[in-house]
This record gives structure tokens, C-alpha cells and sequence, in this order.
């Protein structure tokens, strides 16, 4: 599921740590001169009554929690709005953010600034934390760890979580080729922090190649990789190029800013965003963003960790295991809402078919059925399935017509290829 930074950044850097909401903060006294070795002072866990409680959540952002768009974003919207949902008073959110991925001394400082500040659960949200997650759940063995798009976990205080986030780009795909079949032009875009590196990217830009192709079969994805989450200048270069190489009518992103929304508006072509609705970033060009309800796993864990009573040992068994995966059917995913004031005729039509069509487990994305639509002149919508070979860009059968789809440890860690249709360059 996810999260590499490569940002450059000054050899001493300040750690800024603020309650939900203040954007100001207080300067922190630093993580513990031990290395984190010594034990969080405040366990006590108790179900909140009036919005009162003792229980306190932590998190660690790449950017910052003042972003108005984009992944931290989101995040930060899913975590204060699963502390309301529980009743949390939102000062019992102790955050340090900006901290970037690639360094694993700022990352583990970080931890100890939340741990040493009463913090009973850890998010740590992007990819590259995922090794001082790891060390300092064995450090802090009375805290909860929760890392967002990693693998490494344990069986006690220690969990990862990720989502079907594939099954979004596909209906963020959809809305792509219809646009670019309403316009005639079968040449698509896509910013991509990486490609083939991770499954995460690799397989988000097939299925939103695949979402496109369902609607218009010529559609070609151009991608440009910036090796990078998270570099806006990279960003809108990238986009722009894509404009003037390939002239693409739709720019789509697996990138963490609006930037390549905002070059589509600036080129008077369209968009499909990222992690969160950008329509008011750019608002004649987004389409739809494939999103995030971050919320949905936020709210679980903390009321599981709540559960624990003290107790960080039993988190991983409260959670039902301790790597959390859901998609549509959970409501943990999906297309934001569809700009239809831009959007191809039917579009909301094909897309609300397709989402039933997942979410009922009758169909997914990587299968050996593909779907084309047939729509009658009142808008309604037929879903055609047709057995044929999913094939990757060098020829190769992938799944054979009419078989399953891939499994999910392909999904989420091993897919390395591209599918037909796509180019990276």
C-alpha cells in the first residue's frame, strides 16, 4: 500500500508537534536521550464518556497536517474525523509532521516526541517509515504501532494497513476513456511517483489503464515516473510534459499534490485525481479522484486499541489479525464525485454499475473477463463481460480468459508489469 519521500532537506531539522487543529504548536523537548527505550508514562485506556477520555492517538505525516489536498490530507481528515466519531477530544491528537520518509533517524525521533507525549496508538502513515515503526513497536511494547501501506507487523502491538485503492483507479479509469472517446483523442496521461519499483503503483496505474480501455479500447496511458512522492515542482513538470509530448486529453496521478490537475486546467484538458476530491483545486478540469476514507480504518483501530484497556498486547488480536485490507465493499475506497458538468454523457451511469458490479464480489479488476458497456438512449447502462486474456505490454498472458482474478499478495506486493495499452516514457 505504499510510502517513499525523497525530499532534500537541511542536515538539522526541527520537529514541529501541534494539536489537531493548531497550526501554530508548541516546540517539542525531543525524543527520549535513550533511544526510546523507556517506557511511555500513560497507559491508562478508557472509553470515552462526554467526550472525555485518557486515550490519546499519535501520528506521523510526511507533509504537512495544514494541507489542503493530497495524501497527508486525507489522512489527517480520517484520523480527526474517527476521534470525533469516538468522542475523543481532538487535543488528545499529538502530531509531528513533515517528516520525511527517507530518513530513519528524524522518522524514529518523531516516535519518541508522540510516545513521550502520552501517545497509546502510533500511526505512521508513509512507506518509508516502515523500519523505525518496526523498531520502536519492539522499544515501546506498551504502545500500539499502526503503519500505513507497509508489510512488517507482529502479532501484538504491531499492524499494517492498505486497500483494494486498484478498484477506485479502475472507476477513475472509466471516466478517463469516456472523456477521451467524447473527445477523439486516444492519448491519456499519468504522473507516477513510481512504476514497476512497487506493486502499490504498478498495479494502481493498470487498473486505471484497464478502467480506461473498458470505455474506449484505443486509449493509450502515457506514464511519467518522477521517482518521488511528493516534489510538486516534479509534478507539474511531469504533467506538462505529457501535454506537450503525447498532447493527452486526460492527465490522471499516483502523486501526492494537485499539481497535475492544475497543469490540466491551466492546458484546457482534464483530470483524475488522487487520495482526495481536487475538483475545487481545478474545477473545470478534475473529473474524479480515485479517494481514500481513511476514516474507516482510523475509527477500528483506535476503538480496538481503546479496547485493549491498557493492554497494547491484545491489539493485533482485537484488530482480527494484524494486516488490515478493504476496498468498495468496505467503503474504505472509491471515486470521488463525479465533476459531471465536464464529464462524457453516462459516465456517472457506467461507473455506479461498474462500483455494484465489484462491491457485489461478482467481478474485479485483474481478471481474464473484461467489461464494455452498451447504453440505451434513456442512460441506462448494460454491462457487457467478455472472456479474453489479460495481457501485459510485452505479450505475455498474465490470466487466461475467463480466469480469476490475480491474487492479492500479487495485488499489494509482487506486481511488476504493465498492462497492454500502457508506456512509460
Amino acid at each position: 500500500m505504499k510510502k517513499l519521500l525523497t525530499l532534500a532537506l537541511a542536515a538539522a531539522m526541527s520537529l514541529s508537534l501541534v494539536a489537531c487543529g493548531n497550526g501554530s504548536g508548541s516546540t517539542p523537548q525531543g525524543g527520549s536521550s535513550n533511544g526510546g527505550s523507556a517506557s511511555k508514562s500513560n497507559t491508562d485506556v478508557s472509553t470515552p464518556v462526554d467526550g472525555k477520555s485518557d486515550f490519546k492517538v499519535g501520528a506521523v505525516y510526511i507533509t504537512s497536517q495544514n494541507d489542503t489536498a493530497g495524501y497527508t490530507f486525507q489522512h489527517h481528515n480520517g484520523i480527526t474525523t474517527a476521534m470525533k466519531a469516538l468522542g475523543l477530544d481532538p487535543a488528545d491528537l499529538i502530531v509531528v509532521d513533515n517528516v520525511p520518509d527517507n530518513d530513519d533517524t528524524a522518522v524514529a525521533a518523531a516516535i519518541d516526541t508522540v510516545v513521550n507525549q502520552g501517545a497509546d496508538i502510533v500511526f505512521g502513515i508513509s512507506f518509508g517509515y516502515i523500519q523505525p515503526m518496526n523498531d520502536k513497536a519492539e522499544d515501546y511494547t506498551d504502545v500500539i504501532f499502526s503503519h500505513g501501506t507497509g508489510y512488517m507487523a507482529n502479532d501484538t502491538n504491531f499492524n499494517n494497513y492498505f486497500g483494494r485503492i486498484y478498484q477506485a483507479r479502475y472507476l477513475a479509469g472509466i471516466a478517463a476513456g469516456m472523456k477521451s472517446l467524447e473527445l477523439g483523442n486516444n492519448s491519456i496521461g499519468y504522473v507516477a511517483a513510481y512504476n514497476l519499483d512497487y506493486a502499490e503503483t504498478c498495479s494502481g496505474i493498470n487498473a486505471f489503464a484497464l478502467g480506461a480501455q473498458s470505455a474506449n479500447p484505443d486509449a493509450v496511458v502515457h506514464v511519467n515516473v518522477i521517482d518521488t512522492w511528493g516534489d510538486e515542482a516534479k509534478e507539474k513538470q511531469a504533467a506538462q510534459a505529457l501535454v506537450d509530448a503525447y498532447n493527452c486529453c486526460v492527465i490522471s496521478q499516483h502523486c501526492d499534490s494537485a499539481q497535475p490537475q492544475l497543469v490540466a486546467a491551466q492546458n484546457n484538458v482534464f483530470g483524475c485525481g488522487y487520495n482526495s476530491d481536487m475538483t475545487e483545486q481545478a474545477p473545470t478540469a478534475h473529473l474524479t479522484s480515485a479517494i481514500w476514507h481513511w476514516n474507516v480504518y482510523y475509527q477500528t483501530a483506535i476503538q480496538a486499541a481503546m479496547d485493549c484497556n491498557g493492554d497494547a498486547s491484545k491489539f493485533v488480536e482485537n484488530m482480527g489479525g494484524n494486516a488490515y485490507y478493504a476496498g468498495l465493499k468496505e467503503g474504505f475506497v472509491d471515486a470521488s464525485p463525479l465533476n459531471e458538468a465536464i464529464a462524457a454523457p453516462n459516465t456517472k451511469a457506467v461507473m455506479d454499475a461498474v462500483r455494484e458490479l465489484i462491491i457485489s464480489g461478482e467481478w474485479d479488476v485483474f481478471s481474464g473477463v473484461k467489461l464494455s458497456y452498451n447504453i440505451s438512449e434513456d442512460g441506462k447502462v448494460e454491462i457487457v463481460k467478455t472472456d479474453a486474456d489479460l495481457m501485459d505490454n510485452q505479450g505475455n498472458v498474465i490470466v487466461a480468459a475467463g480466469g480469476p482474478c490475480v491474487d492479492d499478495g500479487v495485488i499489494k506486493g509482487s506486481m511488476n508489469y504493465n498492462v497492454a495499452g500502457v508506456v512509460e516514457g
